[in-house]
């Protein structure tokens, strides 16, 4: 009987392999989403200089100590300053310069106010109110200082991280290349789209959620296609991925039984079994090996159960193969919206999502848990973990989750 290993330690001796990720520029416009490769500093301070946070008038604050509403002080204008235009006069007793949104704050100036809250002409501003020095200016650096941390390297870029780099005038950023997944799938059963089905056969549906899954992590999948149950040829084809791939996922196959084709064609490619079998269901029929720095990951045939283990064994390596900084998931503590009225041996995995209810965080699991159904995972935005040895469960049982993008 194979020993089956244990969540935590599958995902570690994963993550101790080597994941050389290379990196490539690409502009700055068609960066989201991508993996930042390097850390960026700010090099321009935002705002670069002092400005107006809208139109109406730049003064000394102090100039208005006296202002009443009966009484309101006269200030005589100096120039208007446009937003892209320097001003050409300091401000001095009794002075003050008309001035639009992001127009520079000139010297002598520590006050706004908006022209709305004044009255005024062509050359004269009365301010009825006093307004204390420092009001009402947005100060140079404000929204970024210079020298700043902007981002780490292993950040993905989003949009508002792509609108502060373009304040650094950045045209082009560096990122990590999109790791290069290709996806064999193993099953005698198993028909490509488009052919006609016939009895017995099924098409090969786990590929293209994974695919998903994997590109919507950052890598760039790839369908290798449908290989029969001959492990001879499932290790050609596995061989022939490794040259130019970085890592190779394959479907089926990872059953104890004759029918472990993964296990058997990895070894006879020479490659390193890492584990067979994670102490877990569904999702427990996970073979990993090694090859030249690479892996090899073999996933169960059932969609849902591949699903599971590519979630919760595989994705903090593929995330790291990806460069990003971020590899584990969320983890949160819920209740069981519902009873859960089955025995847990192993480590047990539920689909569902996350429901709040005055404060407090549940589970509903989704309709459909079996091994094979994709259902499921269609709004699902958790992953709950029953503790191994669990009785059946009342609803209001306390489990931990992990949160799905």
């Amino acid at each position: 009987m194979i020993e089956k290993t244990e969540i935590e330690k599958a995902v570690d001796m994963l993550l101790s392999l080597p994941a050389p990720v290379e990196t490539e520029t690409v502009p700055l416009y068609g960066a989201l989403d991508r993996v930042l490769a390097e850390d960026r500093y700010a090099s321009v301070a935002i705002p670069p200089f002092d400005r107006s946070p809208y139109d109406g008038y730049a003064f000394r604050g102090q100039d208005t100590a006296s202002a009443t509403k009966s009484t309101p002080v006269e200030l005589n204008i100096s120039e208007e300053i446009p937003a892209g235009k320097l001003p050409r006069f300091e401000i001095t007793e009794g002075m003050a310069a008309k001035i639009l949104t992001g127009a520079p704050i000139p010297k002598g100036a520590n006050a706004t106010i908006k022209y709305e809250l004044t009255k005024f002409t062509q050359a004269k501003v009365w301010i009825s109110d006093p307004i204390l020095p420092n009001t009402d200016i947005v100060r140079a650096g404000e929204d970024l200082k210079l020298g700043a941390l902007i981002a780490n390297k292993g950040t993905v870029l989003i949009a508002p991280l792509l609108g502060l780099l373009a304040t650094q005038g950045l045209k082009d950023l560096r990122v990590y290349k999109k790791p290069r997944i290709i996806i064999i799938n193993t099953g005698t059963e198993l028909l490509e789209l488009g052919e006609p089905l016939h009895p017995g056969a099924i098409y090969n549906s786990s590929c293209y959620a994974l695919a998903g899954y994997l590109k919507k992590a950052g890598a760039e999948p790839v369908n290798g296609g449908v290989v029969e149950d001959d492990p001879d040829e499932i290790a050609r084809r596995i061989g022939e991925a490794l040259d130019s791939a970085d890592m190779v996922v394959t479907t089926g196959g990872a059953s104890v039984g004759d029918y472990d084709w993964i296990a058997t064609a990895s070894q006879r490619l020479g490659a390193s079994i890492l584990f067979n079998k994670v102490a877990m269901k569904p999702g427990g029929s996970i073979v990993a090996s090694e090859k030249d720095g690479k892996l090899i990951l073999g996933l169960s045939g059932n969609p849902g159960a591949a699903a599971l283990g590519l979630f919760r064994i595989a994705m903090p390596y593929i995330l790291k193969l990806c460069g990003r900084s971020d590899l584990m998931p969320e983890q949160v503590e819920v209740l069981l919206k519902q009873p859960l009225n089955k025995k847990s041996p192993n480590r047990r995995l539920l689909r569902g999502r996350l429901e709040r209810d005055n404060g407090q965080a549940f589970f509903v699991d989704n309709p459909g848990q079996g091994n094979g159904t994709f259902s499921s995972l269609v709004n699902c935005d958790l992953i709950g973990e029953v503790p191994a040895g669990s009785p059946p469960l009342p609803a209001g049982t306390k489990i931990k989750a992990y949160r799905i993008g």
